[in-house]
């Protein structure tokens, strides 16, 4: 049972969740009413009755049961803030050409383009002037695939080094790769400047092989894995974070076997991402599919909990959740901070609200090599809170997903304020399998 407002989780017998069916915030500081007691005295005793009443009773009073809303009034005061994190597409292009690729398989649909240094520096130096007082900042080198432009990255890192001491910042660096161009050199490079790296690997080899492809039409399984078991040994050495970030589609419902299938390999740290589009694609999940996600979901909750178990302990993103303090306030109003904390830039300059928002000219903030900004488009993402999307409002899960993507809301639902229910379901269910596993690990 959670307790959406105070995110109290309790587990309870059948006469507690039975009790709880004929209870609100209106009537538990009340006595149960006879109706409700004569309807549950059929299969319990009116003293089990009164002594599980009391018992929820004691919780509603701790403030864990039907607490108060007190999230809507931060809500009304978080207004634009300075920024954190950039997204810094340096290659819209890319050697592979996966058929679900969000961005136009690597070009973004504005054509094939590498950043180079001068557009880079004016990032970098964008986001220092826009952070103001922060300390820490976040860079993504992505793409398309960044290594494509592997020189400009290393000069870019130098760079923002340089820059750190001068302005008193700190620089954190990421970097998605899909690992074809991956050599000793550059792993050492990563490794060592790279607080971390996205993998992309959809699972098994017949799996990853079907959509991973070149421009030739080549699997990629072959030769990125052995690349990314070097990468991750030496990377553990130093206890930097890593991932290895998969999509199932309808090619692979038991996608399970995907993520210990990577495990096996080697990677604890896994996410598995469903492919969804508005476009007919046959082997995207669509609502009718959700039956059979859910069930899977289910399969790989149970697996990790049977792993655990034993010992073996690996991560899966999307179940990876703290019942005990879990984030701040702000992030579970708004847990992106897409166009007010975190842009991206591309190749050319231009300023965007986050990668997923590149190539719809509608949304572009600006250009880091003129100095121009709409700060008009950053204070309206400032307000894209749970409670200004109608949507989330009554949602059990509004304080765990803060929103949803906004990316994904305008791509599907045609509005960034509108939720796009395939994406509410597939999250709602991923929580409830996060929290199963949660109550589950308290009673090893």
């Amino acid at each position: 049972m959670l307790d959406v407002n105070s995110g109290a989780v309790h587990v309870v017998d059948d006469l507690a969740y039975d009790i709880l069916e004929n209870l609100d915030e209106t009537n538990i500081s009340c006595k149960l009413d006879k109706k409700a007691i004569e309807k549950l005295s059929d299969k319990y005793s009116i003293l089990e009755i009164n002594e599980t009443y009391e018992e929820l009773k004691e919780l509603y009073n701790e403030g864990e049961l039907f607490s108060k809303d007190y999230y809507e009034k931060i809500a009304k005061n978080i207004g634009k803030a300075p920024i954190k994190a950039m997204c810094l597409n340096v290659a819209h292009d890319c050697n592979l050409r996966c058929e679900y690729c969000f961005a136009s398989k690597g070009d973004f649909g504005t054509g094939r383009e590498l950043m180079n240094l001068e557009t880079a520096k004016a990032a970098i130096d964008f986001l220092i002037k826009s952070s103001k007082d922060r300390h820490n900042l976040e860079v993504d080198f992505f793409g398309g695939e960044p290594l494509m432009n592997f020189d400009v990255v290393k000069e870019t890192v130098e760079y923002a080094r340089n820059q750190e001491k001068k302005y008193n910042k700190n620089f954190r660096f990421t970097i998605t790769t899909n690992g074809l161009l991956l050599t000793d050199d550059k792993i050492d490079f990563i490794n060592e400047n790279m607080d971390n790296v996205v993998l992309s690997l959809d699972g098994r080899k017949e799996i990853n092989d079907r959509l991973r492809v070149t421009a030739s039409g080549v699997g990629s399984y072959d030769t990125i894995v052995p690349k990314y078991q070097k990468l991750v040994k030496e990377r553990k050495k130093s206890g930097k974070d890593y991932y290895v970030r998969g999509t199932f589609t309808k090619y692979n419902f038991d996608f399970t076997k995907d993520v210990l299938h990577m495990n096996e390999l080697g990677f604890d740290q896994l996410s598995i991402e469903p492919v969804v589009s508005d476009i007919n694609l046959d082997y995207s999940i669509k609502e009718d599919d959700l039956g059979r996600v859910f069930k899977e979901y289910e399969t790989l909750s149970n697996e990790i909990i049977e792993q655990r178990k034993k010992g073996n302990y690996f991560n899966f993103f999307h179940f990876m959740l703290d019942l005990n303090q879990g984030p701040c306030a702000i992030k579970r109003l708004k847990g992106c901070g897409c166009g007010n904390e975190y842009v991206s830039v591309t190749p050319n300059g231009d300023i965007f609200p986050c990668h997923q928002f590149v190539g719809k000219s509608e949304w572009k903030m600006g250009n880091v090599l003129n100095d121009e900004f709409n700060e008009d488009i950053k204070d309206y993402f400032s307000k894209t809170t749970v409670y200004n999307k109608s949507d989330c409002k009554d949602c059990w899960a509004k304080f765990y997903c803060s929103g949803g993507c906004n990316a994904n809301n305008l791509q599907y639902a045609g509005d960034v304020l509108k939720s796009h229910k395939l994406s509410c379901d597939l999250e709602r269910k991923r929580l409830e399998c996060a929290i199963m596993i949660k109550v589950a690990e308290s009673k090893f």
